[in-house]
């Protein structure tokens, strides 16, 4: 039986592994048949208030077990999810109608009347406090899902303009989850962290392998992804490099000795638990100081590719990890690198061909008519078959020279110091190179201002003169998802950091403004 399949029949589901999860500021769970059966119970709410399968819901809130209760009951009631970002947006209402919501769980307020669509968090309420002992009518059939339908409609997490929104295949997602089992064989002693947006459609899929393979999982907001490691122990922990470069900065400023590999682990345990099997990084590029940090103290952290458009491609594991790299292939993958240097994906079961929601000319842009996806990353493999990602296209910086300098090498080397969060070039048009630094932590004093700009001294020592940093810039304050200038995924927004220290990149270039 596929995935798909697995959650949508109620019934049947483990009882000796369950989703934990925090509600009224303390951990509650719910064991996965308990799970299964409230879905179910939802679904048959949602059906008998109006909605038919086909019908689009939207989900706009934090991550919880409403988030997680809504999505599995309409898998079963063969309705298709939107998942919106919590804090990227901000009128339910306005959403509803944008994207043609029959139903829409929000956890801001809207005014009746203001939408057609219904609210669902009254059926979701009266689901969970019914709970799973509830007595239920006879089970309706569960929803026949085609591998070609589009079980959700995701959104990028872009640094610009409106969020492209692409319908995911269920072929996409079975393959997908199949292929990741394959290599990581998620089972029984296995605890799941998920902390990252659930909206993400990659972080669902931790639920359904879940219910398919049999093993726990904790759902939490990311504020609290570490006080929830603490008390559930995780055996796995999926983040964005952003993630556990947090990490490494703070067990690096409590003064540990660097060769102390078991101190450093016993450090690392103390913010995420003991027994962790392997960490799980991806979706932003990952400096190999961070990667080396965790995986020679025997902390197992495993890179690898994806894209909204692409779901995951390549992944290191166990028996094959090469660090620095994005991994190999995974099993219904296939990708090669065009003329411009530019790597291209295909895939047995395509998340889709087209954007569903995008600008004119946006779909053309990335999805090719051979079915295929235009990433927009430089790439190479080596002779062993595991993907190299050079840079984005679009962050090749070509000076007034006509030099083009890939920036990504450099900015992670300058990101490598614990003094700094994030670091962005800029000199398209310019003779030279200028850096803008987000501060680890703020304000900086004048001995960390020295310090950065002595590493970064340090690295121009090592770099032919094109791609020398001639001038920092150090931001008052650290970037943030909040302050617009990280998605969520924390990766730095290029565009919209150049539009607020425009004024002073000019200067740094010599120009005034």
């Amino acid at each position: 039986m596929s995935v798909i399949d697995t959650v949508a029949e109620t019934g049947g589901k483990s009882v000796a592994h369950r989703l934990r999860f925090l509600r009224g500021g303390t951990l509650a769970a719910y064991t996965l048949d308990e799970l299964d059966r409230l879905a179910g119970d939802l679904a048959r709410r949602l059906l008998a208030d109006g909605l038919r399968p086909g019908d689009r819901v939207g989900i706009l809130a934090r991550n919880g077990i409403e988030w997680v209760l809504l999505d599995l009951a309409a898998i079963k009631a063969g309705l298709i999810t939107a998942g919106f970002e919590f804090g990227k947006f901000d009128d339910p209402a306005a959403l509803a109608e944008r994207y043609g919501l029959a139903g829409l769980l929000s956890d801001l307020a809207f005014e009746p009347g203001s939408t057609k669509a219904r609210d669902l968090r009254p059926a979701v309420s009266a689901t969970l406090e019914a709970g799973p002992g509830a007595a239920r009518p006879p089970e309706a059939p569960p929803h026949a899902w085609a591998l070609d339908d589009g079980t959700t409609l995701k959104f990028t997490s872009g640094s610009t303009g409106e969020p492209k929104g692409l319908a995911a295949t269920v072929g996409s997602i079975e393959s997908s989850i199949a292929a990741v089992q394959s290599i990581f064989h998620h089972g029984d002693g296995d605890t799941i962290l998920v902390f990252l947006p659930l909206s993400l459609l990659q972080q669902r899929y931790w639920i359904y392998s879940a219910l398919a393979h049999g093993h726990d999982v904790a759902v939490a907001p990311f504020e609290y992804a570490l006080p929830v490691a603490a008390q559930v122990r995780p055996t796995v922990i999926m983040g964005v490099p952003g993630f556990f470069e947090s990490l490494k900065k703070h067990i690096e400023r409590g003064g540990l000795d660097p060769d102390d590999l078991a101190g450093r682990k016993a450090a690392i345990e103390a913010l995420i638990g003991p027994g962790i099997r392997y960490l799980w990084t991806g979706s932003a590029p990952a400096s190999r100081d961070m990667l080396e940090f965790f995986d020679d103290c025997g902390m197992p952290i495993f890179e690898g590719y994806g894209m909204n458009e692409t779901c995951i491609v390549t992944k290191n594991h166990p028996g094959a990890n090469r660090i620095g790299s994005a991994g190999r292939l995974l099993p219904g993958k296939r990708a090669r690198i065009d003329a411009d240097g530019v790597l291209i994906v295909g895939a047995d079961h395509p998340v889709n061909t087209a954007y569903a929601y995008c600008a004119p000319g946006e779909s053309e842009k990335v999805f090719l008519p051979t079915g295929e996806v235009r990433t927009g990353d430089l790439a190479r493999f080596d002779e062993n078959g595991f993907l190299w990602i050079l840079g984005r296209a679009d962050d090749v910086v070509v000076l007034a020279n006509g030099k083009n300098v890939h920036v990504r090498g450099i900015e992670e080397r300058i990101r490598a110091h614990a003094a700094i969060d994030q670091c962005v070039l800029f000199g398209s048009g310019q003779s030279y190179l200028v850096a803008v630094v987000s501060p680890a932590e703020a304000p900086v004093p004048d001995e960390g201002r020295r310090a950065i700009e002595a590493h970064v001294g340090e690295i121009n020592a090592t770099l032919p003169k094109d791609e020398q940093v001639r001038r920092t810039l150090i931001a008052p304050e650290p970037f943030s998802i909040e302050g617009g200038l990280l998605t969520s995924q924390f990766k730095p927004k290029r565009k919209e950091i150049l539009r607020v220290f425009g004024d002073e990149i000019a200067k740094l270039h010599g120009v005034t403004t």
